[in-house]
């Protein structure tokens, strides 16, 4: 089964500096956590995103089109970067993300979804 975990932005992530100290401790535990999924052989793919400010939307209504420039409101509803993995179940996929470390400086979240 293949799921997509993903870590949701905080309002800290959306202005996209954190302290490098602590960037650096964060990317270094989050690359030993990959590296376990990579030898589970569990990952397909690992992405972060740049924050909303970067990012365009586009709304629909019948036909018309209208693109919207981020950065957006709501940071709680945004992503900040993704996974890919091929698990056995859902399941599988929770126990893992127990695993993983926190990916904001203070409480975030990640939403696991099945594909």
């Amino acid at each position: 089964m293949r799921v997509m975990v993903l870590v949701k932005a905080t309002a800290e992530d959306e202005t996209g500096v954190f302290p490098a100290a602590e960037k650096e401790k964060m990317m270094a535990a989050m690359g030993k956590f990959n590296d376990a999924l990579r030898q589970a052989g569990i990952l397909i793919m690992a992405e972060g995103l740049k924050p909303s400010s970067h990012g365009k939307r586009v709304a629909f209504h019948g036909t018309e089109r209208r693109v919207i420039d981020g950065p957006f409101s709501e940071s709680k509803e945004l992503v900040a970067g993704f996974w890919l993995w091929e698990v056995r179940d859902v399941d599988e996929a929770v126990a893992w993300v127990k695993r993983c470390p926190n990916p904001m400086p203070g409480p975030s979240e990640i939403e696991i979804r099945p594909l």
